[in-house]
């Protein structure tokens, strides 16, 4: 069997001792991992500082308008009752993100000594479908041409019953005990009408409905009400 060779023996250095091999310390290595460490934090820390950066951004761009972009609206100043003709100190002035603003609002002009068909709550928008005009009238019976008329009730307990959205037919008494007369069916009823000038806890006769009709039916029913008794049948 053939001899090993020997391994040559470590060279001694100036005391004599053998030479520690070539290569890093462990002091060296302990300080590049902790090197390491500290940059690791700093990127976590960084990234946790953008995060909070974004959250923040996004909330201010949640709540603030689009744009900055605002737009005055008239709004009611107070609570307003349905049936209630509209003043101008019944209304004001709010400023609102644009985007927010409803569809159909309408001026001080346009709304005063109109009658509101619906309650309105201070600070809510006035819109035109919140009128009794026209188009209240077309969108409560789906005809473009439709008109709001008012009818005088001759039964004040009929008044309770009548709400927004219930449909009635409009008659007239006959002479004599006769056939009543038919002069509109299935009339939409807008609102209920106060008395003028009546006081809280007067009586509920005189009060009229206001109905919403094809408007050659409108001027049929507003003809007849000037000169006879007319009355409503819920459907």
């Amino acid at each position: 069997m053939a001899e090993r060779r020997a391994r040559p023996a470590p060279k001694a250095g100036a005391g004599g001792s053998p030479r520690a091999p070539a290569g890093p310390s462990r002091p060296v290595e302990a300080v590049a991992a902790f090197l390491g460490r500290a940059s690791w934090r700093r990127v976590v820390l960084v990234r946790r500082c953008l995060a909070g950066v974004l959250v923040v951004v996004a909330a201010v761009l949640a709540l603030s308008p689009a744009g900055g972009r605002s737009s005055e609206v008239v709004v009611a100043a107070r609570d307003l009752a349905p049936g209630s003709v509209v003043a101008p100190t019944d209304l004001t002035v709010a400023t609102w993100p644009a985007e927010l603003v409803p569809a159909g609002v309408v001026g001080v002009a346009a709304a005063e000594g109109r009658v509101l068909a619906g309650a309105l709550r201070a600070g809510e928008p006035l819109t035109d479908l919140r009128l009794a005009r026209a188009a209240l009238a077309a969108a409560a019976t789906g005809i473009p041409d439709a008109a709001a008329v008012p009818v005088r009730l001759a039964d004040p307990d009929v008044a309770a019953l009548l709400t927004p959205g219930v449909r009635v037919d409009v008659v007239v008494a006959a002479p004599e005990g006769g056939t009543p007369t038919v002069l509109a069916d299935s009339a939409v009823v807008l609102t209920v009408l106060e008395p003028g000038g009546a006081s809280a806890g007067s009586s509920a006769r005189g009060r009229s409905a206001l109905v919403a009709l094809p408007r050659e039916l409108a001027t049929r029913v507003a003809a007849a009400s000037l000169s006879d008794q007319v009355a409503v049948t819920l459907r």
